[in-house]
């Protein structure tokens, strides 16, 4: 349901359409009908300004409502191909961007799917309005399936439901919110009133998607980018010629319904992956780092990359993450940030924070092309920088300065960050080693470093100073660790020490990804766990 969130052609569908429905009300001709609806989309475009997202959708919602008014949506495909053209042709980069696309796959979908399905379920007996109803979302969903399943790496099994309930909701909602855009200047009780009647709506489309999105068994696991788009769009296109066949239909219905009944139950009861109220996950990246703090459904904060694209790139898919406000790059070690590209991987990264000192070279060259090519501005952080996005707060401790002649300039120089999510703080001290944990001592007070979570340090390595530690008092330790390392990572003094202290230790080596959970119980930890006979 996120295409609800965005100007598409369907808002604009709906206003021109209310439009056009009070003209023929008042019994106005076609064209007078027609002059009416320009000047809704124009004052539409105007009202919700008219950026590259609006003046597509506007063009796509135009051609969409104007073919179906018509009743000719199959003499409408030439002209949706031609607006693309002429889209793509003022903006080329419109053609890799995936959000024109699906505007353009649910507005094809609307033209030559949707009128057929109608059509056929009102030959069963389907009443005209539930016909509609049901066609609509199927239609777009069949056509975005397989562009939403290469840049999700899910398939929605509720997204058509969904979207039939929320259909009753859809247009109050959107009309109601523009007469009291519209009249708000001049009339502010009376768009007072409109936006109190939105709201009844509004709180339905909310309480939809909320529980369609808590259901354990929603979306199934599918293959990622361009082959997991491909093998979906093919297996549809042979399952649309193959149910032409009345026995096949009734084959894959019943095929169909055998899956659910197999898999539902297996997947209630599993629970399925994010635990639900997660604030922050260690990822199981291997012999790296890859933290990810929850900002909301779908955004997340990416502390570090790990060493390989495929194993941060598969941690964020399995927890659903689409979009990511700020990627931090505590230091350029290869552990850290070679697997930099797997975050851009079909997300959008809004902002990199890298730190000041930029050693290894060729780490930092990698953090900044990634950067580039994901359209994300690298920014450096020093003491005492912030940042605040939804319940998600940070504050860089450290370094306190430019530390040299260390064991490990680039270990010491590592950005310490303070978060603090949902309430529960976490320290994220990078590979911090003794001479960094020991400045940060002397240049703060120790009440800064008291943490519920500790992200240990440099893998658990044996160089941490005890008094560091004595001051972040953990209830929980994460260790991001690979198996059979040829570090000696994690040092078991030091995991003994932080159990001794009262901490939880966990390691993705032996654990897989680790969440921290908040609920009405208080904090607690949920491992994913390995599969027998696989590493993280």
């Amino acid at each position: 349901m996120t295409h609800l969130n965005a100007v598409s052609g369907s808002n604009v569908a709906i206003v021109v359409g209310a439009v056009l429905l009070l003209a023929r009300w008042a019994r106005a001709g076609p064209r007078t009908a027609a002059a009416l609806c320009g000047l809704a989309l124009i004052g539409f475009v105007v009202l919700v300004r008219p950026s590259p997202s609006v003046v597509r959708a506007a063009t796509m919602g135009a051609i969409g409502l104007a073919a179906l008014a018509a009743g000719r949506s199959r003499a409408a495909l030439p002209a949706l191909c031609a607006a693309v053209s002429v889209l793509v042709l003022l903006d080329p980069e419109l053609a890799g961007d995936a959000g024109f696309t699906l505007s353009v796959l649910a507005t094809a979908g609307l033209l030559l799917v949707a009128p057929g399905w109608r059509d056929a379920l009102r030959r069963r007996g389907v009443p005209v309005g539930l016909a509609e109803a049901l066609a609509v979302p199927a239609a777009a969903q069949l056509t975005c399936g397989p562009v939403v399943a290469g840049l999700s790496g899910t398939v929605s099994l509720v997204a058509v439901p969904a979207n039939l309930l929320a259909v009753p909701a859809i247009a109050p909602a959107t009309v109601l919110g523009v007469v009291a855009a519209v009249i708000s200047p001049v009339w502010p009780a009376g768009a007072e009133f409109a936006a109190w009647l939105a709201s009844w709506p509004a709180r339905w489309l909310v309480a939809v998607a909320r529980h369609g999105a808590g259901l354990p068994a929603g979306t199934l696991p599918w293959p990622g980018g361009v082959t997991g788009a491909l093998l979906l769009a093919g297996l549809t296109v042979a399952l649309l010629l193959a149910t032409r066949r009345p026995l096949v239909r009734r084959l894959v219905a019943v095929g169909a319904v055998a899956v659910v009944l197999g898999t539902l139950p297996v997947r209630l009861l599993a629970g399925g992956w994010p635990p639900p109220g997660w604030v922050v996950v260690a990822c199981a990246v291997g012999q790296g780092d890859a933290l990810v703090l929850s900002v909301a459904a779908g955004r997340a904060v990416v502390v570090d990359a790990g060493p390989d694209p495929a194993g941060v790139d598969g941690c964020l898919r399995r927890l659903g993450v689409r979009e990511v406000p700020l990627l931090v790059v505590s230091h350029f070690h290869a552990d850290h940030v070679a697997g930099v590209t797997g975050v851009f991987r079909g997300r959008r990264v809004a902002a990199v924070l890298i730190p000041q000192w930029s050693e290894p070279a060729f780490g930092a060259a990698q953090v900044r092309a990634a950067a580039l090519a994901g359209s994300a501005a690298p920014g450096t952080a020093g003491m005492g920088w912030s940042w605040r996005a939804g319940g998600v707060e940070l504050v860089a401790l450290g370094p306190p300065y430019p530390m040299r002649g260390s064991r490990s300039d680039p270990n010491n120089n590592s950005l310490v960050l303070a978060a603090t999510v949902a309430g529960v703080r976490i320290l994220l001290p990078g590979d911090a080693e003794t001479e960094e944990q020991r400045a940060l001592l002397e240049a703060l007070p120790s009440s800064a470093f008291r943490a519920d979570v500790l992200k240990v340090a440099h893998h658990g390595s044996a160089y941490q100073d005890p008094e560091f530690l004595d001051a972040v008092r953990p209830s929980v330790a994460l260790v991001s660790v690979g198996v059979g390392n040829d570090y000696g990572h994690p040092n078991p003094g030091l995991l003994a020490r932080l159990s001794q202290a009262g901490a939880r230790v966990l390691r993705t080596d032996t654990d897989g990804d680790v969440a921290m959970v908040r609920d009405r119980h208080g904090l607690a930890v949920v491992a994913r766990g390995i599969r027998p006979g696989r590493q993280p």
